[in-house]
C-alpha cells in the first residue's frame, strides 16, 4: 500500500567483475610464467658459472694474477646479476596475505643484516604497518646498502613517518633531480660495480603492496625515498 504521489523505485547496480576477474587471472599467469622463466635461466646459467669459478680457484691456487682475480671479480657480479634479477622476478607479485609489522623492528632487523661499518641508524617512528615481512626487510636492506655505498660506512640512515606513509633518508651525497626517476628502474647504476636492480627492487616491492615511491632530497642533501599510500596505525 502506497500514499497517492509517492514514489515506489528499485536501483540495481550492475559490476562487471568478470573482466575485472579475467585481468587478474592473466596477470597472475603471466607473473608466474615470469618467474618460471628466470628461474631456469638462473639455474642453466648458474651451473658454468660455478664451473667457471671453480676453475679459476683452482688456477689461483697454482698461480696467483691479476687477470685471475679480475675474473673472479666479474663472476661475482654475475652471481650478484643473477640474484637481482631472479629476485626482482618474485617481488612484483601482489602481496596477498599482509601482517600487522613493526616498521622500527622490521628496520632494525634489516639494518642488522647489512655491512654498515660506522653507521648509524635514527628510526623517528613506532608505527605499524600491514605488509609482508620478508619482502618489507628487502626493502629496507636495498636501502641501506644504497646508503652506504653511496654514503660511506659512517652514513646516517633515518626512517620516519609522512602523512601517508614512511620514508627512508641518508646524509649522502643525493641523488641529482634529473636521475630520481631513472635510479628506480631496472638496469640503472650510478657505480662502475652496481648491478641496476637494487632500487628496481625496491619500487616492485612497493608496487606489489600498492605503495607509491617518489625520491626526492632528505633534510642534509642527501637521498630520501618516500612511500605514499600506506595505512599505518
Amino acid at each position: 500500500m502506497t500514499r497517492a504521489g509517492s514514489r515506489v523505485g528499485r536501483v540495481v547496480v550492475f559490476r562487471d567483475v568478470t573482466e575485472l576477474e579475467r585481468k587478474r587471472q592473466d596477470l597472475q599467469e603471466q607473473n608466474e610464467r615470469l618467474e618460471e622463466f628466470v628461474s631456469v635461466v638462473s639455474h642453466d646459467l648458474r651451473n658454468p658459472l660455478n664451473v667457471a669459478s671453480g676453475r679459476v680457484e683452482l688456477a689461483r691456487a697454482e698461480h696467483d694474477s691479476d687477470h685471475l682475480a679480475a675474473t673472479t671479480r666479474a663472476h661475482d657480479r654475475m652471481e650478484g646479476l643473477i640474484s637481482d634479477l631472479l629476485t626482482l622476478a618474485r617481488e612484483g607479485e601482489a602481496v596477498r596475505d599482509p601482517e600487522r609489522t613493526s616498521l622500527p623492528e622490521l628496520f632494525e632487523t634489516a639494518w642488522r643484516g647489512v655491512q654498515t661499518g660506522d653507521g648509524t641508524l635514527v628510526v623517528r617512528t613506532d608505527a605499524v604497518v600491514e605488509a609482508d615481512p620478508g619482502r618489507l626487510r628487502q626493502l629496507f636492506e636495498n636501502l641501506v646498502r644504497n646508503a652506504v655505498e653511496h654514503g660511506g660506512s659512517d652514513v646516517t640512515v633515518i626512517v620516519g613517518e609522512t602523512s601517508d606513509g614512511f620514508y627512508v633518508a641518508d646524509d649522502g651525497p643525493g641523488i641529482p633531480e634529473d636521475e630520481r626517476e631513472q635510479v628506480v628502474e631496472s638496469g640503472y647504476s650510478t657505480t662502475d660495480g652496481g648491478t641496476g636492480f637494487g632500487l628496481a627492487i625496491v619500487s616492485e616491492i612497493a608496487t606489489a603492496h600498492g605503495w607509491d615511491v617518489t625520491v626526492t632530497e632528505s633534510d642534509t642533501g642527501g637521498a630520501r625515498f618516500e612511500f605514499s599510500g600506506v595505512q599505518l596505525s
